[in-house]
């Protein structure tokens, strides 16, 4: 089993700006649905006894500080695995989507993240999506929280349930709930509202 989170809201989704690598803190609401999210994944963990789990986080520090909550409330220590990054923007990194005038804008929205000036490619993240799944132990003894980011989290989701590439880039990415990824089906647990 897999439990998927991604980061709670940064300054730069509310402002619309692209991170990639880049770093950007968690705003207060970022920080109340990282609670959130922790309180919901240790709930899961509870339904799932054992002293086998794990806890792998991005090492970017939005997931990181997500990653900090989960840890504290399931009493797991946060492991950091550079596979589990963001897509890296090059060029876009700190821009404004807005600023972007040279995306096509028939272009599907999880698509144009793709063709960023010196960043990486689907096949890029695919990659590290998959080999990152591939290290894991088998089914039914896989059990890890997985703190990451949207773009990752859609790919890892995809390679996962084997989906092709359309259907991987449009799946949602919220900053609310947690996935979790067993016996070959995903399934989204929302978290209680936070203001």
């Amino acid at each position: 089993m897999i439990l998927l989170l991604r980061h709670g809201e940064t300054f730069w989704n509310r402002e619309r700006r692209i991170q990639g690598h880049a770093e950007s803190d968690l705003t207060p609401l970022g920080e109340r649905q990282a609670q959130a999210m922790a309180r919901l994944a240790a709930e899961l963990v509870a339904r799932e006894p054992g002293d086998d789990w794990r806890l792998v986080s991005s090492p970017i520090g939005r997931a990181r500080r997500t990653a900090e909550a989960v840890a504290a409330a399931t009493g797991l220590t946060i492991e950091l695995d550079p596979r589990l990054a963001e897509i890296c923007c090059g060029q876009w990194e700190g821009r404004l989507r807005a600023e972007l005038t040279d995306v096509d804008p028939a272009q599907p929205m999880g698509e144009w993240i793709f063709s960023a000036p010196g960043g990486e490619t689907f096949e890029d993240v695919m990659a590290r999506a998959r080999g990152w799944l591939d290290d894991l132990p088998a089914e039914p003894g896989r059990r890890v929280l997985a703190v990451s980011h949207g773009v990752w989290g859609r790919l890892l989701r995809g390679a996962y349930a084997g989906l092709d590439r359309e259907a991987t880039v449009s799946q949602d990415v919220p900053q609310d709930a947690v996935f979790r990824l067993q016996n070959g089906q995903i399934d989204r647990f929302d978290c209680e509202p936070v203001d």
